[in-house]
């Protein structure tokens, strides 16, 4: 059962101001009152509702078990709703326990009651397994004519169609119940273990300590003596805990490997598409039109990079580099707040109104803080309750714009909440529009607020940075991923071999411009999505390129834009990517648009390289 739907910004994006910065600007920021999941660990309601939970998982079995395939419409219908309500219950828990963990992963008090919740969850949904495997041997014919019989099941065709893609690759009633009940053991304890070790991981710079997101901060310096100590002890640090790194990659990867063989589920990354609801030669379409264009457009940026910064060759330690005339003013809280909610507002006065929320009623955490899970996401938690936003804020106009694009996701949540529990969800293809819109949206809104030309140059680079880590730094992420698990099939990895295939795409994605200093063949250690969400990546990629299309139709002016980009937000997970983008006239199927999409970017590179 699916507990939290968690939608992290993209890995390695993150740029920052110095970390001795932090405490100053960490002042005043907001924490989270999750008190409207509940109160506390002791609280009433959460034991009522694991009492709840207990019986209705109980219930639903003792009803439904053995009777799914000849069951009538209205009988189905009442069986999906009953679990629907079930999941919002397990969800709810679920999300209150990861994300009080996930705001200091080091209390131990914590790190049990997590544990302890998502065991009792598994143990207490058990009952459920056979819901899905009952649902798929629903003749599809006899499906077809329940939906004519019942204008109410019809609603809920596509959470059918979504279980059914996987009907192909589901495993005999003993083997599904024996893998959900030895999850909190295999991978949900490797995630715990990859978590608290990233959390526990300490730096020292200049006599200073500080943490894993503060030190990746230091890469963005515009002293370039500190990028380097900050990449060095970045370095030094992975390298004391690589074959632990190694060792949970790894091992996850094979635990893939045996479940995928057992489904036949082939090439690794299948699992990933049918989640998404993507067809997977789309996905080769996106990959190849964002590869072949590494040339003209990552290359290409980084060469002039290098010749603004006046160096022959970029250290690693020089891909997040200011440029020289670029400020160095922090910006602090309110002013973030009020950059996005204008650029929001100028939008549409309803999703500002939404955005405000996330400030008013405390449902953002942004400071640094120790144990605090590194990087950003925003989590839907349960439709009956709200998203939470979580950020390591320090300052900097990329926090800025990270922040915008978690309250775009947050935007989407709050719109497609009204399709309830089970149609809510949003392919993260598609989920990740949202957050690019809203990004899109607030850099529009600082370029037009900025006058100055160097400021401008210095905006628009920042912004192909952007669009470079998250189309071309994801999929040569994603490529990453598809030669690692191929290499995993047979043998174990070491280090060393998983280092060598990282260094080797990161070699072909970044270009000439680059020189890689020893130890950056541990830099893949730290990104979470390789751990927990195997071949999310290129869902960042699809979002941009997607983005690019939709926004240059609401600058064409289409007519009604607004009142369509809202319905497409509302529609949640209940309709396909085709029906959903068919509106502004985009076709994702369609290999010409990707190379279309990428060409934007090569677009913003001529203008900033015409600048001078």
């Amino acid at each position: 059962m699916k507990l939290i739907e968690t939608i992290r910004a993209p890995s390695s994006q993150f740029a920052f101001e110095p970390a001795e910065s932090a405490s100053g600007i960490n002042e005043g920021l907001p924490n989270w009152d999750l008190s409207d999941l509940y109160e506390s660990r002791e609280s009433e309601k959460l034991s009522h509702d694991f009492a709840w939970l207990e019986q209705a998982c109980q219930d639903f079995s003792r009803d439904y078990e053995g009777r799914i395939a000849d069951i009538d419409a209205n009988g189905l219908l009442s069986s999906i709703v009953a679990y629907e309500k079930i999941t919002v219950v397990a969800n709810r828990i679920g999300s209150f326990a990861q994300l009080s963990y996930l705001q200091d992963t080091s209390d131990t008090e914590w790190q049990k009651f997590e544990a302890d919740c998502d065991e009792k969850i598994t143990k207490l949904s058990a009952p459920l397994v056979f819901y899905v495997i009952e649902l798929n041997k629903i003749d599809d014919s006899r499906l077809i004519e329940m939906f004519g019989e019942n204008d109410s099941l019809r609603r809920y065709k596509p959470f059918l169609d979504r279980t059914r893609r996987f009907k192909p690759y589901q495993l005999s009633m003993e083997l599904e119940r024996f893998l959900h009940d030895q999850s909190v053991v295999g991978r949900s304890a490797w995630h715990r273990l990859f978590d608290e070790t990233v959390a526990g991981l300490e730096f020292e710079i200049e006599g200073e300590k500080m943490p894993l997101e503060s030190a990746l901060n230091l890469l963005m310096d515009h002293d370039r003596s500190r990028r380097q100590a900050g990449a060095e002890e970045v370095s030094r640090v992975l390298e004391s805990r690589i074959s632990l790194f190694s060792r949970i990659t790894s091992t996850l990867i094979k635990d893939r490997e045996i479940e995928d063989r057992w489904r036949k589920l082939d090439p690794p990354e299948l699992g990933m598409h049918l989640h998404n609801d993507i067809e997977p030669e789309v996905v080769d379409a996106l990959k190849s039109a964002v590869v072949e264009s590494y040339s003209e457009a990552s290359h290409r940026y980084y060469q002039m990079k290098s010749e603004w910064l006046g160096l022959d060759k970029l250290e690693i330690w020089d891909r997040m580099a200011p440029l020289p005339y670029q400020s160095k003013r922090k910006i602090g809280w309110n002013e973030a707040k009020s950059t996005v909610l204008d650029a929001y507002e100028a939008f549409s006065p309803a999703m500002s109104e939404i955005a405000a929320k996330f400030f008013e009623k405390s449902w953002i955490d942004a400071g640094v803080k120790p144990g605090k899970t590194t990087g950003a996401f925003c989590s839907s938690t349960t439709t009956i309750v709200h998203p939470y936003i979580l950020l390591n804020y320090l300052g900097s106009p990329r926090d800025v714009i990270t922040l915008a694009h978690e309250l775009g996701h947050g935007v989407h949540q709050v719109l497609a909440a009204e399709q309830g529990e089970l149609l809510s969800r949003t392919p993260l293809t598609l989920a990740e529009t949202a957050s690019g819109f809203g990004e899109m949206l607030t850099f529009a809104g600082l370029m037009e607020a900025t006058q100055d030309r160097m400021e401008r140059k210095a905006l628009l680079a920042e912004k192909v940075e952007g669009m470079l880590a998250t189309v071309f730094r994801q999929i040569a992420f994603y490529d990453f991923e598809c030669r690692l698990h191929r290499a995993r099939r047979d043998n174990e990895l070491t280090a060393e071999e998983i280092g060598a295939i990282w260094i080797d795409v990161q070699r072909e994605s970044l270009g000439p411009a680059f020189k890689f200093m020893p130890g950056y063949e541990n830099f893949w250690a730290y990104i979470p999505h390789f751990v927990h969400s195997p071949f999310y990546v290129y869902s960042y990629a699809f979002g941009e390129l997607l983005v690019n299309a939709i926004f240059a139709v609401y600058q064409e002016g289409q007519p009604g834009f607004q009142e369509k980009y809202f319905d497409a937000l509302r529609a949640g997970g209940s309709k396909h990517h085709s029906e959903l983008l068919a509106p502004f006239g985009i076709d994702a199927s369609d290999p010409g648009f990707w190379k279309k999409g990428v060409s934007v970017i090569s677009r913003y590179i001529d203008e900033l390289d015409a600048m001078g």
